[in-house]
């Protein structure tokens, strides 16, 4: 692994690496919040954007995630990509995204999820599958013809790392380790023991 000035240089690099080696799953990654008392909650979502400004994921806004980093707009979130050996950490604040950004990244979805979105009580409790599919029957007919709107209750989490760790397999249990954490100027580097 190798040393850079700017840590999303080498995300870049690594995230593409993933996509050619996990086509299925290169953007999950484990999101780790804490509630307004500190308890700890971790749960899989997908990376849907990054750059500059952010990493960027998606839920309903009366979901424990959302609850969590509205009590505690801070996070982490976790990358495994075992096939290359590779793991990368970012930890920093978190901001809801604007309603326009939220507004594009949902018309970009399949309908059937933007339908979905409208008939899931996420993380509510259900008497049955039925029920849920009995939602998704009531939404279809209500969005039958035209555009399907987000919901008010759903969109977008930006989180704006201030710490990135990249983590690399090595034989042994000799694994390499490099901690890059904001500054003003931009990124300081420290090499970590494995």
């Amino acid at each position: 692994m190798r040393k850079v000035e700017d840590p999303l240089e080498l995300f870049a690099e690594w995230y593409a690496e993933a996509k050619d080696s996990e086509p299925k799953l290169h953007d999950a990654c484990c999101l780790a919040t804490a509630d307004a008392d500190g308890c700890p909650s971790a749960r899989f979502v997908l990376l849907k954007g990054w750059g500059p400004d952010g990493f960027d994921f998606y839920t309903n806004y009366d979901s424990p995630k959302a609850r969590d980093l509205d009590a505690n707009p801070r996070a982490s979130l976790a990358f495994h990509w075992k096939s290359l050996g590779r793991q990368l950490r970012l930890h920093g604040p978190v901001e809801r995204m604007s309603e326009a950004g939220s507004d594009a990244y949902f018309a970009s979805r399949d309908r059937i999820s933007r339908i979905g979105a409208w008939a899931s009580l996420q993380s509510q409790e259900m008497t049955g599958r039925f029920e849920f599919e009995g939602r998704i029957a009531k939404y279809t007919a209500k969005y039958a013809v035209g555009d399907v709107p987000r919901p008010p209750d759903w969109g977008g989490y930006r989180l704006l790392p201030r710490r990135i760790e990249f983590w690399q397999d090595r034989k042994f249990r000799l694994h390499l380790r490099h901690l890059y954490v904001r500054a003003d100027d931009g990124w300081d580097f420290v090499e970590l023991y494995p």
